[in-house]
């Protein structure tokens, strides 16, 4: 015994010596990815894969001992091959890649203007519109949320509003839709279109617009063919940090879509805490896994591309 402990002090300080200095910044952080990323998901994709039993926790274990030594492993494969044959999973999919596409495509619409004019703005007043852009982090996340139950209920600020008017006769139904979630995950994630494409659109060698000018090109040309090409990597990634948190949100699809708003959040939500069917759930969070890790692994593939052409 004694034997087996300094053999592993020795390759624990032999470990030790190798984690120095790079390595350190290294494995910090490779540690960090492992514990709190990866294993959480190691754990929800062997929830995923076991059955459901009213018991703590609610699921089976997938290895089991028969016979003293013959060792049975169980993958229940229906937990996935269930959400692609029942409408209703089908439905939240839908959904969720949906309201996050269409909260992206409108959040580049209006994100990048602003990105553009953040730019070609005074330094002076560029760090003003940059602090507006950042002030409403200032205030919880939730309370923005709420702030927008204000905005679009029936009795709220915009119906009332139109009703002194005399615009409308009634109130409008602007909540409890995928209308209201869109508007407001666009106010939610628009800061963070804005800062990737303002990265980008600052690095624009002007002189070659001035160049198209010269050369007759119109200023819509001179746009798309100039500055949308030379922005690329800023709608990448923009785009990314959109669309990656959107297609699994929960709050504001709960607050302001309603319950006619079906997305994934909800669907995991109720598998979780209402049906307890906690294999179900693992698998509907595994799904979604994959739908956040593409967009990113696009966006990486798309950098690496670009690095490598860049260099040759």
């Amino acid at each position: 015994m004694y034997r087996i402990e300094e053999l592993i002090i020795s390759y624990l300080s032999e470990l030790a010596k190798k984690i120095t200095g790079r390595n350190l910044l290294i494995f910090v952080p490779s540690v960090w990815v492992f514990v709190f990323f990866l294993c959480p998901c190691l754990i929800l994709l062997k929830i995923s894969f076991s059955d459901s039993i009213i018991s703590s926790p609610p699921y089976t274990s997938l290895i089991d001992w028969i016979s003293g030594n013959i060792l049975q492993i169980r993958l229940n494969l229906g937990n996935y091959l269930g959400l692609f044959s029942n409408e209703m999973y089908i439905r939240g999919f839908a959904t969720s890649v949906l309201i996050a596409g269409a909260s992206t495509i409108c959040c580049l619409l209006i994100g990048f203007p602003m990105a553009l004019a953040i730019v070609r703005s005074s330094p002076k007043v560029r760090t003003i519109l940059l602090i507006l852009v950042v002030l409403p982090f200032w205030t919880s996340f939730l309370i923005r949320v709420y702030a927008w139950l204000m905005l679009l209920s029936p009795s709220g600020f915009i119906n009332s509003l139109l009703m002194k008017f005399d615009l409308i006769d009634a109130p409008l139904q602007l909540m409890n839709n995928s209308y209201a979630a869109c508007i407001g995950i666009i106010y939610a994630y628009l800061p963070f279109m804005i800062f990737p494409l303002y990265s980008a659109i600052e690095k624009i060698d002007y002189t070659l617009i001035e160049a198209a000018y010269d050369l007759g090109s119109s200023p819509l040309t001179a746009f798309f063919s100039i500055i949308v090409p030379l922005a690329a990597p800023g709608i990448y990634a923009g785009s990314a940090f959109v669309f990656v948190p959107a297609i699994g949100e929960f709050v504001i699809p709960e607050l302001l879509g309603g319950a006619q708003t079906l997305t994934i959040g909800r669907l995991v939500w109720n598998e979780f805490f209402g049906n307890l069917s906690w294999p179900t759930a693992a698998a509907l969070s595994i799904i979604l896994l994959t739908f956040v890790v593409f967009p990113i692994v696009l966006t990486q593939r798309r950098k690496e591309i670009r690095l490598l052409r860049d260099v040759r």
